[in-house]
């Protein structure tokens, strides 16, 4: 049997279980997508540098059951700082774990999407579940919603959630290969304020792959901020995909932190669907070894006088390769439109590669635009100066790493995380340079 056979049984199964969910035409209509498409190839042009097809030919296994070895120690192992004061969100080989999850704020309402599809939320989950599939059309993405066993987010009208929502994306792989597909569908009401930081590990030596999708609807003069951080080991592989719909004139922020993993697939879509909203991306990569990382962006521009600001930059070093590239949509009715994106690259070993491809498709006429990217080296005189100032060079190379990568790491807004993150990069500075 093939593994896209495997996958399609598999996923006939739990469908025929839930055959009267009000999910399960989304849920059919994805399984026939996938179907149709499989996995992307290099054929495919979105795919074109990284191939993950390769990766799912192996023996990955869904695990629709409960995990038996998973317990209160395995969580507080990959727990972040100032847990202490955040709602957390478990999910266990892609299913959530309301066992080990906590929700501490009473400003925010988690429930499963299943539930959600049934309940007052039903009009919500029916206009907004799934719609990132209409920026990415592939088998990937189309295997999760085929899935589609996550929870639904709620923030009320003018709440302000005082206490960060901590996700994990947890993959048992002590006794077998796992594929994980977590899903959350988020809804920030109008006015309404939430802070997310969502993170990644893998327990035991198995590989695995986590094919997780997040989407965010922002209402009228809501706020979101989010933050991923990747740190996982060489043999856990992620599509990550974190999909933001502005519906109302808001506000967003994004941190991407990609510090490990072996091939990691980050896509990030923000969909300024009302006028006058706001959206910062930031990113950063900080790549070793044999690791593969591919940024994949869009921001698409529907409605006029919206500002977007996207930076993104990467460190790579060894053999390791990058990928970035982010598209800038302004639709014709989108005037008034200010959006600009750069891509800053760094290699640092003579085998480190990225390729970066920022790009521009304006259908509009009053507009300010620019994108651009770089790739280079370290500054040799910056070194020098340093250097003749009495720094030794590992010291030198390690201080212009950091302020590289500052402008980035400041944008992180909860100070434990950004505490946190600091010390990964010191400490992957301190053993690679």
């Amino acid at each position: 049997m093939s593994t896209v056979d495997y996958y399609i049984e598999q996923l006939n199964t739990i469908q025929a279980a839930k055959q009267d969910s009000p999910l399960a035409p989304v849920r059919k209509s994805a399984l026939d997508t996938f179907t149709n498409m499989g996995f992307p190839t290099s054929r495919n042009e979105e795919w074109k540098y990284t191939r993950i097809g390769s990766i799912f030919k192996k023996e990955f296994r869904l695990q629709n059951e409960d995990i038996t070895s998973f317990n209160q120690s395995s969580i507080d192992a990959v727990r972040l700082p100032g847990h202490e004061n955040a709602n957390e969100l478990v999910f266990v080989n892609g299913r959530y774990s309301e066992e080990f999850s906590k929700i501490i704020s009473d400003e925010i309402i988690v429930t499963s999407l299943e539930a959600a599809a049934s309940d007052e939320y039903a009009d919500i989950v029916k206009a907004y579940f799934n719609s990132s599939s209409k920026y990415l059309k592939d088998g990937i993405n189309a295997l999760n919603a085929a899935y589609a066993q996550g929870v639904f987010i709620y923030v009320p009208k003018a709440k302000v959630v005082p206490h960060p929502v901590y996700i994990y994306n947890i993959v048992d792989a002590v006794a077998d290969a796992v594929c994980a597909l977590p899903r959350c569908l988020v809804y920030v009401s109008e006015a309404a304020e939430v802070s997310f930081v969502e993170t990644y590990a893998t327990l035991g030596a198995s590989e695995s792959i986590t094919n997780q999708v997040t989407e965010i609807i922002v209402a009228e003069n809501a706020n979101v901020s989010y933050c991923k951080i990747q740190n996982d080991n060489s043999k856990a592989s992620q599509v990550s995909t974190t999909h933001i719909h502005q519906v109302g004139k808001s506000y967003a922020e994004t941190v991407t932190i990609s510090l490990d993993g072996g091939i990691v697939r980050n896509n990030l879509n923000i969909v300024m669907g009302a006028a006058h909203s706001e959206a910062h991306m930031y990113g950063l990569y900080f790549q070793n070894g044999e690791s593969h990382i591919d940024n994949h962006t869009i921001v698409d521009n529907v409605m006029p006088h919206c500002q977007s600001n996207e930076l993104y930059k990467g460190i790579l070093n060894d053999r390791s390769t990058g990928v970035f590239n982010g598209r800038i949509y302004v639709r014709q009715d989108a005037q008034k439109t200010n959006a600009f994106q750069s891509n800053k690259n760094i290699l640092l070993g003579e085998n480190a590669t990225v390729n970066t491809q920022p790009q521009l498709e304006i259908f509009a006429d009053d507009v300010k635009c620019s994108h651009g990217c770089t790739v280079g080296s370290l500054d040799e005189e910056g070194i020098f100066y340093l250097q003749s100032r009495g720094i030794p060079k590992e010291v030198a190379m390690s201080l212009l790493l950091q302020g590289f990568a500052l402008d980035i790491l400041e944008k992180i807004k909860i100070e434990h995380i950004r505490t946190y993150v600091q010390e990964l990069i010191a400490a992957r500075l301190t053993t690679q340079i």
